[in-house]
């Protein structure tokens, strides 16, 4: 996996956390939505995918000072 590769997936790593995130907040205490769930559990599914790919890929080597 190239640089650029790996550096776009953990932007779109991050994007995906903080939409995470953000609709986790969002939660009525009561009464919650299917469509809400949904969104919610897409966001997570997307979460795990990154993290796999990103774990499958191989580590950027370290370059010394």
């Amino acid at each position: 996996m190239s640089r650029s590769d790996r550096t776009a997936l953990e932007a779109e790593l991050e994007r995906v956390r903080a939409e995470l995130a953000e609709r986790r907040a969002s939660l009525p205490a009561h009464s919650v939505r299917p469509h809400q769930l949904l969104a919610i559990e897409a966001l997570e599914e997307r979460l795990a995918s990154l993290e796999s790919a990103l774990g499958r890929a191989a580590p950027e080597p370290q370059e010394d000072p």
